[in-house]
């Protein structure tokens, strides 16, 4: 039970979505984008909406509703990840492409940006009802994904073993001699089931080489500095792992369940071994005291790193948002009139499309050594990701200098043009 079909001519702007298009026509605007490319750039190619049912454990069936956007392949495949969230629509999906299209045009990669889900709650189902759920949702997208088509990757609330049931049912639908073909058709699988070396830490490792860069840009030691993180999953956990070996310290945490707070600082690994053994959740760790969660981003740090959901820091807390600097771990965590706000007050801002990054660059060393039945080791996985994000990093400072524009929006000039020059050497079919 699937629909599949172009986006319409004017997309209905509502939250994320929101965001991405104004974000998008004002860097369009500065660099007077071509208005026939502007055109195919600001809707999505293709959109599949999937209604598929799954018997559960007590034998009832459930019927889901998956999404799968397809923002834009000029510059290659599309890619980009699969969250499992009551929050996952048609809006949210088309929002979520749009940004992976930049993304990956920022970061000089032979992909373009799609995104979807499964609109959910998944800790209101077994861990056998959830492979049920995946099992048949790819099922469900049939060949709208492939190893050259598209390629899906973890995103909130699916992991490397949500993959690895998606690489295996895609498998089964193909002849045995094709198989060995489409082990690039998802990123982010176990190491053991040919996933990647370093891809489980690549997103929060390279939130943390952009702070990184930062501090080495302003000339500033991170060793000391403090640092505030919404979001204590896999992203969250390996950005304040990294930080904290350089020195840093971690003082507050926010997740689904609540926030805690310790001005001397919270011991990443011994958090981490906490919420094992206590079903993910941070809240109660001992040495930390409670904090409400609306006061969670007006607390006294020197970095704040959102890396949960989108719209989180918004025109009604920024005002009390006291770090420097704001490190965009999640995908469209800011909204417009919070950004101004933030900008106004002189906080600098790494934007999502070049802060979280090292996600879909790990993704794509993956699929490249799926695709040419090679192995990299650790060590050389994360220095190619480290060469790869100082040259978008740099880039992005030149493009902020030379243009007088804040980090975001240089981020989107370069990552538009690169679509523009594109469309501009290829032309339009027919």
């Amino acid at each position: 039970m699937a629909s599949t079909t172009s986006a319409p001519k004017k997309i209905l702007k509502q939250g994320m979505l929101d965001n991405v298009m104004r974000q998008f026509n004002n860097s369009a605007n500065i660099i007077d984008l071509n208005p026939n490319i502007r055109k195919i750039l600001e809707v999505t190619n293709n959109e599949l909406v999937v209604h598929f049912p799954v018997r559960m454990e007590n034998g009832e069936v459930e019927v889901f509703t998956g999404y799968r956007v397809q923002h834009n392949n000029a510059l290659g495949p599309y890619k980009g990840g699969l969250r499992y969230h009551p929050t996952v629509d048609i809006d949210a999906a088309r929002a979520l492409a749009m940004w992976m299209t930049w993304k990956t045009s920022l970061a000089g990669l032979p992909y373009g940006g799609a995104k979807g889900g499964i609109q959910l709650d998944p800790s209101k189902y077994s861990i056998a009802e959830l492979e049920r759920i995946t099992r048949r949702f790819t099922y469900a997208l049939g060949d709208n994904i492939g190893p050259e088509l598209d390629i899906p990757a973890p995103d909130v609330n699916t992991n490397a073993q949500t993959m690895a049931w998606i690489l295996d049912t895609y498998m089964s639908t193909k002849s045995p001699n094709e198989r060995s073909k489409n082990m690039h058709v998802v990123t982010g699988k176990p190491v053991g089931a040919g996933g990647s070396e370093g891809r489980d830490r690549a997103t929060g490792y390279g939130v943390f080489l952009n702070i990184k860069f930062w501090a080495e840009h302003k000339q500033l030691d991170l060793k000391g500095k403090t640092f505030i993180v919404q979001g204590f999953g896999n992203v969250g956990y390996w950005a304040a792992h990294f930080l904290e070996k350089e020195g840093a310290i971690l003082t507050a945490v926010q997740d689904a369940f609540g926030s805690v707070r310790n001005e001397e600082g919270i011991s990443v690994e011994k958090l981490l071994e906490y919420t094992k053994t206590n079903k993910g959740s941070i809240v109660g760790f001992p040495e930390t005291n409670p904090v409400d969660n609306n006061e969670f981003y007006g607390l006294d740090c020197d970095i704040c790193i959102p890396a949960a959901l989108g719209n989180q820091i918004t025109a009604a807390n920024a005002p009390k948002i006291k770090a420097s600097l704001i490190a965009e771990g999640a995908n469209g965590p800011t909204d417009v009139e919070a950004e101004e706000i933030l900008l106004q007050r002189k906080i600098d801002i790494i934007p999502d499309i070049l802060c979280n990054s090292g996600g879909v660059i790990g993704s794509y060393y993956e699929w490249l050594q799926n695709r040419n039945s090679e192995i990299w080791s650790l060590e050389e996985v994360m220095e190619k990701l480290k060469k790869k994000l100082k040259e978008s990093f740099s880039k992005v400072m030149e493009t902020s200098k030379n243009r007088k524009v804040d980090m975001r929006t240089a981020a989107f000039i370069i990552a538009i043009g690169r679509l523009e020059e594109a469309y501009v050497q290829r032309g339009i079919f027919p």
